[in-house]
Order: C-alpha cells, then structure tokens, then sequence
C-alpha cells in the first residue's frame, strides 16, 4: 500500500474526534485532576508535554489500519492533549490555591514553566517534520506482504533537488517503530519505492531489503536493510 500523506484524512479525523467529545468529559476530567496526589498531577504534567517532545524530533512512526502517522502527526495528538491536560490543572490548582501551602504554589509554578517549555518544543518539532514533510514531497510506503508474526516494513521515501533519500522501519504487533532501520541515497532524485526496484525478502528470523536504482540513477550510499521486528 502506497501512502502519499495518505495519513493526513485519518489524522484529521482523529484530531476532530478528540475535539468533539472534550467539551463533554472536561468537568468530569477537572474533578478527577482535584483529586489528584500533587506527585501524580506533576507527573501527568510533565510526562504528556514529554511524550509530545520526544515524539516530534525522534525518528517514529505510527501505523493504524493500514495508515502510517509520521511521528510529528503523533506528537500533534500529544500537544492537543497536553494542552487540555494543563488547562484542567490550572483550574484544579487555582480551586485549591486558598488552602495550599506556599511551597506547593511554588512547585506548581515549576512544574507550569516545565511543561511550557516541553509543549513549545513539541509544537516546534511537529512544525519542522510537517515543514520537512512538504519540502522533500514524502511518501510513505506499507510494504506487502508481512513478515513473520506481522512484521511490517514502511518506507518513506523523499527527494530535494538532485539527491533522493529513504529510510526503512520494522513495524511490529504494536504499529510502532521507534526509529529507522536503515535508509540509503539515490541519485538524481530517483525513488525506487515508486518506480518499483526493490526486493524484500523474508526468513524465519527476519527481512532483508534491496534497494535499487537504475544506470543512470543509481544508489549512492545504502540499499541494503536487515529487517526485524521486536515488539
């Protein structure tokens, strides 16, 4: 299955669907965050913003049914979530604040700065792969068929100027990939993935993908991957 942002519809009805239902859990999830341990709101506070960051300068990707999610798509659910997240800790906090101590007002601001910083890093980040994403013209790639237990390979493939650019992960049973497995770079912007030369090989253990190009394009650097899949 090819994927030519094919992601973006799902991610976007993903996004809508999220915004839909938080008008009507919002109170019930601020009564829940007031009843919070101050050392669980902290840490739901910083770990949501923390994922967000992680996920938009890291090489992941998410596969849902078929439809690959860049890791930058991932983070942006996570930057939405971050941001409901510390509007209901806002409110919790300022509810609670005339009988909370000093010292706790002081690690709420802390953690409030901490979590800025980690969202405006993720929105970064989320900016710079979309950017990235529309510069290059990628192109993500679901490789059939699967390898042993589900092992999926997905490919994205990218060109800018005269230089063409790929990188390979091993999806497992979880659809995620937590950075590349390999990747490799052709010459004169050729992309082996949509003109169809190369060859994926699987084994009881494992993958291995070729990569080719042509006599007038051919592969600089890379084109070889061992594939495997461990979660």
């Amino acid at each position: 299955m090819d994927t030519d942002l094919a992601w973006l519809p799902f991610l976007t009805a993903t996004a809508g669907a999220f915004a839909s239902v938080v008008p009507a859990v919002a109170e019930e999830r601020l009564q829940r965050t007031a009843r919070l341990p101050p050392a669980a709101s902290t840490a739901a506070a910083i770990g949501v913003p923390a994922l967000a960051a992680a996920a938009s300068w890291n090489s992941l990707l998410l596969v849902v049914q078929g439809r690959v999610v860049p890791g930058w798509g991932v983070s942006a659910v996570l930057v939405v979530m971050s941001l409901v997240l510390r509007s209901a800790l806002t409110q919790a906090e300022r509810r609670a604040s005339s009988s909370s101590s000093r010292s706790s007002r002081e690690a709420a601001s802390w953690t409030r700065l901490g979590s800025s910083l980690l969202i405006v890093t993720a929105v970064l980040g989320t900016t710079w792969g979309t950017v990235d994403d529309l510069i290059s013209g990628a192109e993500y790639h679901v490789l059939r068929p699967a390898g042993p237990e589900g092992c999926t390979v997905v490919v994205r493939e990218t060109s800018f100027l005269v230089i063409g650019n790929g990188e390979a992960y091993a999806v497992g049973a979880t659809g995620l990939a937590l950075g590349e497995s390999g990747s490799w770079v052709v010459d004169d912007g050729y992309r082996p993935f949509d003109a169809g030369t190369y060859e994926l090989d699987w084994g009881r253990d494992g993958g291995l993908l070729r990569v080719s190009g042509t006599g007038t394009d051919p592969v600089v650097s890379g084109g070889l991957t061992d594939i495997g899949c461990g979660w």
